[in-house]
């Protein structure tokens, strides 16, 4: 059965951020946090606005802390941060009516169903009982447990369990939902099924998402920005779709013939180049040599161009690059 996402009801709304001018998702004001004397976070600055953010890192470094701070399980030592204008500290109350959670780990209520687990959730994020109740049916309708939401929680399999954790996070229509490694322990069918929910909610455009996660592919497939952490600290922050844009200017050709004159041509236009093999190269363009100069080129220098493609930093090379690399601050 199909259904749509649900809608908040709540009687004070947030417009989803689409321009530079409405408040970011959320804005990082040199947020610290400290467990006894050790520093977990240390004075993370910055706004993130995109639809779908990804949260990478290393274990250890400070994803789940930043995530709980965020809703307000931790106090910051420093500094604070604004989920949609609110402030995480002063505006406590209000910002726990916008997000839902869903967490990594199991956190039923034994012997319960699945739709009055939901229906409990969306009591304690403000909906009053008969509403909490019409929406527990329609959460679990949306993500797929429609037939099996009077079954006890403890009864569910891993993937089901993953599903009444999402329909608990969207119940009560928040505008900004944390997904704590949603696809966790599941297998590639039931991936795929988290995978595709987590796009719709993206792309119906009524909620943004953080997704934090150690796969890489899943945040590669649903998000459009990356935060990466490492020893508490920003390491990398992108925009994913600038990112793959701004590496247009890298190719890898495939040739036939004598690569000599070619290279050297290539030299005189100011373009960095490697070569591979007899048939292969690597290329860098220089500002305003495009890719018809290099046709241009290799006609003059009777060389055969048989494949020419952009080389793309996939998010690995990004996370691996952020690791061996100091920290980019936004």
């Amino acid at each position: 059965m199909s259904m749509a996402l649900p809608e908040t009801v709540h009687e004070e709304s947030i417009t989803s951020p689409t321009t530079d001018h409405d408040p970011a998702v959320i804005d990082l004001h040199g947020l610290s946090v400290t467990f006894g004397k050790r520093p977990i976070l240390k004075n993370l600055r910055g706004d993130l606005r995109g639809k779908a953010i990804g949260l990478l890192g290393p274990n250890g470094a400070g994803k789940t802390t930043l995530i709980h701070t965020l809703l307000g399980f931790h106090e910051p030592s420093a500094g604070t941060a604004h989920i949609f204008g609110h402030d995480i500290v002063g505006d406590a109350k209000k910002i726990k009516a916008l997000i839902g959670y869903m967490p990594e780990r199991d956190s039923f209520i034994s012997k319960m169903n699945a739709v009055h687990f939901v229906r409990l959730m969306a009591e304690l994020s403000g909906l009053p009982s008969e509403a909490a109740l019409e929406r527990a049916h329609e959460a679990l309708f949306y993500v797929g447990l429609g037939e099996a939401r009077y079954r006890k929680l403890e009864t569910y399999s891993l993937g089901m369990k993953q599903l009444a954790k999402l329909a608990q996070a969207i119940v009560h229509g928040p505008k900004l939902i944390f997904l704590d490694e949603p696809t966790n322990g599941l297998d590639p069918p039931a991936r795929l099924r988290m995978i595709k929910l987590i796009r719709e909610i993206r792309d119906s455009g009524q909620a943004n998402i953080v997704l934090s996660s150690h796969l890489l592919l899943d945040v590669e497939e649903c998000c459009d920005e990356i935060l990466i952490l490492r020893d508490g600290e920003i390491a990398v922050y992108c925009n994913l779709e600038e990112e793959r844009k701004s590496n247009r200017k890298f190719l890898m050709l495939e040739t036939r013939g004598d690569q000599k004159p070619f290279v050297e041509a290539l030299a005189k236009l100011g373009c960095e180049y490697a070569i591979t093999n007899p048939t292969r190269l690597k290329v860098v363009l220089q500002d305003g040599v495009e890719v018809r100069d290099l046709y241009r080129v290799a006609a003059d220098s009777q060389l055969q161009l048989r494949r020419l493609s952009y080389k793309r930093d996939s998010l690995e090379d990004i996370f691996l690059k952020a690791m061996e690399n100091g920290h980019g601050r936004l």
